[in-house]
C-alpha cells in the first residue's frame, strides 16, 4: 500500500487539526522503525503500485513544525515535505483574518524560518497564497492564489515549487484544470491510500487526525487498518453531503 500522511498542528488541544507531541513522537518511533518505506514526497509517483510504503506532509506551516516535529525527523532521518501558504507566512492561521472556533489560533513560520528548513533538507510546496476555498473564488482569483504562491516562494526562498496542497481538499475540474498549468502533482484530503489510475493533480492523503490512539498507525496494512480508513471515510462524505463539497482542513 501507498499513502501519503499528512499532519497540520503537533499541540495538545485535541482539535481537528492537531496531533499531540506524545501521539506525533509514537508515529516518528514507528515510521523510522522500518515497519513501512518511508520516502520523500516527488519519489513516491515513481514508486510501482503495488510498493509498500509512505510519504510525510505537513500543511500550513506553524510554527510548532519547526519547534517539535523537525527536528525529530530530522534526527531519525524522515523526509518531509511542508505546504506554505505564502500570503500568511509570519503570521497566523486565521485565514481571512477570520478565527476558527473548532481550531487553535497559531502563529505560522516566517521566511526566515522557512529557509532554515530548507537547509535542513525540508522540502516546500505550495499551499495558495491565502488559503481559500478554491472553488468559491473567481478564475482571476484562483489563478493568483495558485501562480502567486508559486512566485512568492520562489522570491523569498530561491526555489520552484511544482506541487500543491488544495486547502480544505477544496477542489473541482476547473480547480484542476488551472493547476495544472503550474503544478505537475495536486494534494486533496481525500482519506484513501495511492491507486494506480489516480490523477496527479488530484492524489489522496490519510489526515493523521484520524489515525491518532494507541495501535492506529501500527496497524499499518491490516484489515482492521482498512476498515478503519473505510469507516472514517464514509463518515467524512456523509458530513460533505450535509455540509458542502469541501471536507478536510
Amino acid at each position: 500500500m501507498r499513502a501519503i500522511l499528512t499532519y497540520h498542528s503537533i499541540d495538545d488541544s485535541g482539535s481537528p487539526i492537531s496531533v499531540a507531541p506524545a501521539e506525533f513522537r509514537a508515529h516518528v518511533r514507528w515510521l523510522a522503525s522500518g515497519a513501512v518505506r518511508v520516502v520523500p514526497l516527488a519519489e513516491m509517483a515513481t514508486l510501482p503500485a503495488d510498493a509498500d510504503a509512505v510519504a510525510i506532509t505537513f500543511d500550513d506551516a506553524f510554527e510548532n513544525f519547526a519547534a517539535m516535529a523537525a527536528p525529530l525527523l530530522h534526527e531519525h532521518r524522515l523526509p518531509a515535505t511542508l505546504f506554505v501558504v505564502s500570503g500568511r507566512v509570519g503570521r497566523d492561521n486565521a485565514w481571512g483574518d477570520r478565527p476558527d472556533p473548532r481550531v487553535p489560533t497559531l502563529p505560522l513560520l516566517d521566511w526566515t524560518g522557512l529557509g532554515w528548513l530548507v537547509e535542513e533538507g525540508i522540502e516546500i510546496g505550495a499551499h495558495t497564497r491565502t488559503h481559500p476555498h478554491l472553488t468559491r473564488i473567481s478564475p482571476a482569483m484562483l489563478e493568483d492564489e495558485l501562480l502567486g504562491s508559486t512566485d512568492e516562494i520562489r522570491r523569498k526562498l530561491g526555489m520552484a515549487v511544482r506541487e500543491i496542497a488544495y486547502p480544505y481538499g477544496d477542489v473541482n475540474e476547473d480547480v484542476v484544470v488551472a493547476a495544472r498549468r503550474h503544478f505537475v502533482r495536486g494534494y486533496t484530503t481525500r482519506l484513501q491510500p495511492l491507486a494506480r489510475d489516480n490523477d496527479p493533480l488530484q492524489l489522496p492523503r490519510l489526515d493523521m487526525f484520524y489515525l491518532r490512539g494507541p495501535g492506529r498507525l501500527e496497524s499499518w496494512g491490516s484489515a482492521r487498518f482498512d476498515q478503519h480508513l473505510w469507516l472514517r471515510a464514509q463518515a467524512r462524505r456523509l458530513r460533505q453531503v450535509l455540509t458542502g463539497p469541501a471536507g478536510g482542513w
